[in-house]
């Protein structure tokens, strides 16, 4: 019998690194007791599945990791968002409940249902959130530990056309669109950032950036920025294979660790 893969997994990088490269949205894995409770079946979750994984992220931060000169950490979710979504509140304040989408989803990307709206989202939370979140909080304080202080850089991707569930869709869709945080993000990082990715715009299709509870809003060690990448620039959209674009895409992410990690 085929062991079930871990839910997630923590890559090491070089011990003096304080680069954390979270990648939280790449996979399309869904547990067969997960999967039972989710509407769409077939061809028409694995549609859902194109629309909303970030597809090659996983890859993209990889290839970085191994050109970099300091070799950042890695923390890789390896089930999809579709289970449930870590970087989200799991509380009333998460704003995408609005579409359906909290921790964790009970609407697709085209609004129809993917899970009853009454569905319990507490076992769902306490079995696959709670953990990730508590592994998060450890990876990072870890690097404050080891470096002084660490910097989170979330690797997603996005859409080349708004999708319905989009919230702030309406304004530009660049290469790279730069999340950020009023506390958690320094001019410094954004100008790393900018520097290693040329064509970038801020909090557009997507803002904000990804900090464990722990530190967030409480400690300046901590520093974060999402980095958005359109999927049009490195693959075939929806759900198709990654081309060239994915190589160049993996030398500039290794150059913003390079320029952060020293």
């Amino acid at each position: 019998m085929t062991a079930a893969p871990p839910p997630f997994e923590l890559l090491p990088g070089a011990g003096r690194s304080p680069v954390l490269l979270h990648v939280p949205h790449s996979a399309r894995e869904i547990p067969d007791a997960v999967r039972a409770g989710i509407v769409p079946a077939g061809e028409e979750l694995a549609r859902e599945l194109d629309h909303i994984t970030d597809a090659y992220t996983d890859r993209i931060a990889e290839a970085a990791a191994g050109l970099a000169g300091v070799t950042p950490w890695r923390f890789v979710n390896r089930l999809s968002r579709l289970v449930v979504d870590p970087e989200r509140f799991p509380d009333g304040r998460e704003e995408m409940l609005a579409v359906g989408m909290g921790a964790v989803y009970t609407r697709t990307t085209h609004g129809d249902v993917l899970r009853p709206d009454d569905v319990d989202a507490g076992p769902l939370v306490e079995r696959y959130f709670e953990p990730y979140a508590r592994a998060m909080t450890r990876a990072v304080a870890d690097r404050l530990d080891a470096a002084g202080r660490a910097v989170i850089i979330d690797v997603h991707s996005y859409p080349s056309r708004r999708l319905p569930y989009e919230l702030h869709g309406e304004g530009p869709r660049p290469a790279v669109c730069l999340g950020t945080d009023s506390f958690h993000t320094p001019p410094a990082l954004l100008d790393a950032a900018r520097e290693a990715f040329g064509e970038t715009e801020l909090d557009t299709p997507f803002g904000g950036t990804y900090v464990p509870l722990e530190f967030y809003g409480k400690r300046p060690e901590v520093s974060a920025l999402m980095v958005e990448i359109r999927r049009d620039t490195y693959m075939t959209e929806p759900g198709g294979p990654a081309g060239p674009g994915l190589e160049r895409l993996a030398a500039a992410l290794a150059g913003l660790v390079d320029a952060v990690s020293h």
